[in-house]
């Protein structure tokens, strides 16, 4: 049986891509890709998503009195998620945390990849290139990436998939941060959807 998927997005969506091309190439039975949703309307993964023939949405973060509407956010977000019978919820590079309306309803299937090996280097602060460079920083010889069942605790939650990457001399963020998605991301991010689409 085929699960619906949502991808959330903010950015460029390479990892969205390796889902779209897994999917393509038939590596990924298990799995319906229904809807992309974005947090910004720039995000160059609604492209990606729209050249596939995937339905995107938009839903970008409103404010109250200066502040982000976290409330507003999940609500929208539940109702999109709901409107398109989505099962299964994969953050990959989304850049909102999610709230309790999302992390209930979805509870156990939602997915999230992570450019480190956890627990290491992540929670506050720890996305993008600032995993990179705190690795580098720290000296580490292997880093990767991960991908985990998310819950309410940031980066928290049961480890789906695991990949290692070598750490090369003369590494800088930049490089590090694009084997990392070359040789891990995009090869378990796809994996661990089958998998969690295949046993549901």
């Amino acid at each position: 049986m085929r699960r619906r998927v949502a991808v959330l997005v903010s950015g460029g969506g390479s990892n969205l891509q390796a889902i779209i091309d897994a999917e393509r190439g038939g590596a990924l039975p298990h799995v319906e890709l229904a809807v992309v949703v974005s947090s910004s309307k720039g995000a160059f993964a609604l492209r990606r998503a729209e050249e596939a023939g995937v339905k995107t949405c938009v839903l970008e973060r409103g404010y109250v009195d200066g502040r982000f509407d976290g409330v507003g956010y999940d609500e929208g977000l539940c109702a999109i998620l709901r409107e398109n019978g989505i099962e299964v919820v994969v953050l990959a590079g989304f850049l909102v945390v999610l709230g309790a309306g999302v992390l209930d309803a979805w509870k156990n299937r939602i997915i999230n990849v992570h450019p480190s090996l956890l627990p290491s280097f992540g929670g506050a602060g720890c996305y993008g290139l600032n995993v990179h460079k705190r690795a580098l920083e720290r000296g580490v010889k292997v880093s990767g990436a991960t991908v985990h069942i998310v819950d309410g605790a940031l980066d928290g939650g049961r480890i789906l998939e695991q990949r290692a990457v070598a750490v090369r001399p003369g590494d800088v963020p930049e490089t590090l941060q694009r084997r990392v998605m070359e040789e891990a991301e995009w090869i378990i991010l796809p994996q661990a959807l089958e998998v969690l689409c295949e046993t549901l």
